[in-house]
């Protein structure tokens, strides 16, 4: 099984060619992006000349926290109304950030459900993904729709349901081993017990938090080559916008973002092939 990683579009300043060449120069193979957000001709042509693979993200009802009384008509529409639109760049797949934490369990249901319908009525690969302020906010409300809809795929973002549960994910072990069964996609950051980022992964303060998302990866990669995937995937998702550091009254970033994200990577890819070749050695003993 081979890891792909992809540069995230999320706090990325300037040209989209120059997030191509970053990618690119530190062995991404493609960008991940909303596209309500981004310039979609000037991203196609880039897409096309860099010969990078694209995920799209999918945010329904306004921005990365819902409006709380869109209804679930509402953002199912959302999810048709962005699939249609980033058809024509063909991305490899396409992450829903969706629902509500304040729906019900069968309102939520329901959006999955029918968001799948549309996505394979369109014949795209869509996977939802674990967001506090969504509908699977928390592992007990993601094990509930996953007996309703087994055929449900994931993006898995654990930091966020750090910061709900305001705990790593130890105690919560057999809800990792469900889930990884059902994880598609990995976005890689390092959330600790009250907060979705670290200032930075490296720093030893946060290795325990960086072990425990680590074990959780692991979880994954191995559900996933259980299951015959030739191929996994990963984001290094450390983004602005309330997650990065500030300084107090300047507001100036403590770190530098694609920094941190390459490194993420890096590291990543390092522990990818480590984990791998155990792996294998064990299946082979």
């Amino acid at each position: 099984m081979e890891l792909q990683l992809f540069k995230t579009l999320w706090g990325h300043q300037g040209a989209l060619d120059d997030a191509a060449k970053q990618a690119l120069d530190v062995g991404f193979v493609g960008l991940e992006g909303n596209t309500d957000m981004l310039p979609l001709e000037e991203l196609r042509d880039v897409l096309q000349s860099r010969e990078l693979a694209f995920i799209q993200e999918i945010v329904t009802a306004g921005n990365y926290v819902p409006r709380r009384h869109d209804t679930v008509k509402e953002h199912i529409i959302d999810v048709e109304r962005q699939l249609q639109q980033g058809s024509s760049l063909s991305p490899q797949w396409v992450t829903v950030i969706g629902g509500c934490d304040a729906w019900t369990l069968k309102q939520s249901v329901r959006f999955f459900g029918e968001s799948q319908e549309i996505a394979a009525r369109m014949g795209i690969e869509c996977s939802f993904e674990t967001h506090r302020s969504r509908s699977l906010f928390n592992p007990w409300v993601t094990l509930a729709v996953l007996e309703r809809l087994p055929e449900l795929k994931l993006t898995c973002d654990f930091s966020h349901w750090v910061v709900v549960m305001e705990r790593q994910l130890e105690d919560e072990w057999d809800a990792v081993l469900t889930v990884a069964k059902h994880t598609h996609h990995i976005h890689a950051r390092v959330g600790y017990d009250q907060g979705p980022q670290v200032p930075h992964p490296a720093a030893p303060e946060y290795a325990f938090a960086l072990a425990s998302r680590q074990r959780c990866w692991e979880a994954i990669w191995s559900a996933q080559l259980a299951s015959g995937h030739a191929l996994s995937s990963m984001t290094p998702e450390f983004g602005p916008d309330g997650y990065m550091h500030c300084l107090p009254y300047t507001q100036q970033p403590i770190s530098d973002l694609w920094e941190i994200n390459t490194w993420m990577g890096q590291t990543e890819k390092a522990h990818f092939q480590v984990w791998h070749s155990h792996f294998s050695k064990g299946c082979e003993a």
